[in-house]
């Protein structure tokens, strides 16, 4: 993907009397917050496995909600599992600047995935609630649920309530068979109303969310903020490989079928996808073989991967391409090869107004920003169905996610809370004046 240029650093102009009037987060409650949540889960060979509609996320989501209670806020569960805070004086009826992402996590990944984006929302919400202001918004917090979906292949599970795009006449399951419709139920939700986890179009005015960057650019650019412009589209697929199973000692290499061996080229050919540029990156995540053993050549080979760009007809294009190299290995080595595509999500770029308020907030902290794309999916995405979305990335050292080394230093996660917060005020500040437009 190709980043666009450095804005340049912008020093704040200072008020009258020389002080900067403006509210800031509580920087020791923020990095508090994020370590308290990073024990649930945590793994003792480090790394947290903290999946969704599992009792680690139901311990996230008490704690989060015991905060939010010791903040005076009030906090629910919805149907589709999302935690939703909002200030007790909230006015009735009053669109929402809705600000959040997740809290569960991959395999072994990191402290700050979603968590941060979550706690950040939190903080904010909490700032702004202690303050004798009117706005034309409602700042409510939310944490989504399964945005990973590390348990349960549904990603955005929360968000896609939330948008209204979840079918309640699906069986949802896990991938080892349990039923989401218990597990949902414990904690708090309701699979046969998931209906009513949808807000109406018109009544989320914004939605703006924190989050790490996730990629090196920020770090290596020396930029403490990114302005997210577009956020990447996604196509996962599943790619099965039937040959023959047959005695690995006695059968001569010129009569084997053997399903590995044509898996390793698929392999290849995916990464290849992206090397020769149809699309921004293409990964194989998991491989199961049959019978699994030593001796015995594989009959049977099972590929997951996905296939991600910001063009939404590049990403057609790469699916075409693996479908043609799928048929070519499949007549190589005298296996059957079928392709399946398990689920597409749609590159989305963020909304003007949003991407200058965030600039704009920067700026007033005296803080340069870097515009540039979201190689990582997130929640934003499926909220942009029914509401404006805006995003705040934060530098990742060394540019790793998803893993026990995940990190951010604590000044930056401050700083980019404190931008959010900006970002959230003046939203609510443009909202009381006639004629706001989004």
């Amino acid at each position: 993907m190709t980043v666009p240029p450095v804005t340049a650093p912008v020093p704040i102009a200072a008020p009258p009397g020389g002080l900067d009037q403006e509210p800031h987060v509580d920087g020791a409650r923020l990095l508090l917050g994020i370590a308290e949540l990073a024990e649930i889960g945590a793994l003792p060979t480090g790394g947290i496995t903290r999946l969704a509609f599992t009792p680690e996320e139901d311990r996230a989501r008490a704690y989060l909600m015991e905060r939010a209670r010791r903040a005076d806020l009030r906090a629910r569960v919805d149907e589709a599992g999302n935690v939703v805070i909002r200030r007790r004086d909230a006015e009735p009826g009053m669109p929402a600047l809705l600000m959040g992402s997740h809290m569960d996590t991959v395999v072994k990944g990191g402290r700050l995935d979603g968590a941060y984006g979550v706690l950040a929302a939190l903080e904010v919400l909490t700032v702004l609630a202690e303050r004798d202001e009117p706005l034309g918004l409602e700042p409510v917090a939310i944490a989504f649920t399964n945005e990973e979906a590390g348990l349960f292949p549904y990603p955005f599970f929360g968000s896609r309530g939330v948008a209204g795009t979840l079918d309640p006449s699906l069986r949802y399951s896990s991938r080892d068979g349990t039923n989401l419709r218990p597990v949902l139920a414990r904690a708090g939700g309701d699979l046969s109303r998931i209906r009513d986890a949808a807000w109406a179009r018109g009544s989320i005015g914004a939605y703006l969310e924190a989050h790490i960057e996730q990629g090196p650019y920020l770090e290596r650019a020396g930029i403490p903020v990114g302005v997210v412009t577009t956020i990447t589209g996604r196509v996962t697929f599943d790619l099965r490989i039937q040959g023959r199973s047959s005695h690995a000692g006695t059968t001569p290499m010129d009569d084997r079928a053997d399903a590995l061996v044509a898996a390793s080229h698929a392999v290849l050919a995916v990464e290849d996808l992206a090397r020769s540029g149809e699309c921004a990156v293409a990964t194989v995540g998991q491989v199961e073989s049959h019978p699994d053993q030593i001796n015995v050549i594989p009959g049977n080979v099972r590929l997951a991967g996905e296939i991600r760009d910001l063009s939404g007809d590049r990403l057609t294009a790469a699916q075409a391409a693996l479908a043609r190299v799928a048929d070519e290995i499949g007549g190589r080595y005298r296996v059957r090869v079928r392709v399946r595509t398990t689920g597409r999500v749609e590159p989305v770029p963020t909304t003007d107004v949003l991407r200058q308020v965030v600039r704009d907030a920067a700026r007033e902290l005296g803080l340069a920003t870097m515009d540039l794309p979201s190689g990582a999916g997130h929640d934003a995405q499926v909220v942009a169905e029914i509401a404006p979305i805006g995003m705040v990335f934060v530098p990742s050292r060394a540019g790793i996610s998803h893993a026990p080394e995940e990190d951010t230093d604590p000044e930056q996660l401050v700083t980019g809370a404190d931008v959010l917060l900006r970002a959230a005020l003046e939203l609510c500040r443009r909202a009381r004046e006639p004629g706001w437009s989004r």
